[in-house]
């Protein structure tokens, strides 16, 4: 079955700027924080596609919680996917890849490779919660993909103190929202709402994909 089956769409078919999310570890591609960065993109003129990987979508028909697959088959998956959409882009429309925690992880994984145009991840997870000596960011420091992570300040897996001491490409940039936590939620003492932090991740991301 093509990824493209059970894919949800959002924005013109014809957009000049195709950006394809997957999902994190636990939460489905139709999640609150997934549904709202489609939507708002879309409304930025992005055409926004995501999917959901084979243990998700099994976790998905069987009703059962499934832990992720291996990361060999999450890269694979990446792969069918780029190549998938790529056959249904307009011409000269450029594509982008990246998602949610895991699901922009693993796409930064394989962007280089693929000859992407550009990487979005939101919530990167610069290391496992609790456990900030095993870090996940050997091949970014010489990733040459134009690549944009949204991260919140206190993110639990990776805080803006732990992210200044990686070694990062000069192809990456970094958004910062204030007080957000992996899901860009601050707490109420910020004076921010959880709103403003994914309007605002929102406007990074169009804003980033619009000048590739």
């Amino acid at each position: 079955m093509a990824y493209s089956d059970s894919m949800i769409f959002d924005g013109a078919d014809r957009a000049k700027h195709l950006l394809v999310l997957a999902h994190g570890a636990g939460a489905p591609m139709d999640s609150p924080f997934m549904a709202a960065f489609a939507v708002g993109l879309a409304g930025n003129g992005i055409r926004v596609a995501r999917f959901e990987f084979p243990y998700m979508q099994r976790r998905r028909a069987e009703g059962t919680r499934r832990p992720p697959d291996r990361g060999p088959k999450l890269e694979a998956a990446w792969h069918d996917v780029v190549t998938e959409m790529r056959a249904t882009l307009p011409d000269k429309a450029k594509i982008v890849i990246g998602g949610k925690s895991m699901g922009g992880r693993i796409a930064s994984m394989i962007a280089q490779d693929a000859e992407v145009d550009g990487l979005v991840c939101l919530g990167y997870p610069f290391h496992p919660p609790g456990k900030p000596e095993k870090t996940r960011t050997d091949h970014l420091a010489a990733l040459k993909t134009p690549s944009l992570m949204v991260q919140g300040t206190r993110d639990a897996l990776g805080t803006f103190d732990d992210v200044q001491a990686y070694k990062l490409s000069p192809a990456i940039s970094v958004h910062w929202l204030e007080d957000g936590d992996h899901s860009f939620k601050p707490r109420k003492s910020s004076g921010r709402t959880e709103q403003q932090n994914w309007e605002e991740g929102i406007a990074a991301v169009a804003d980033f994909v619009a000048a590739l």
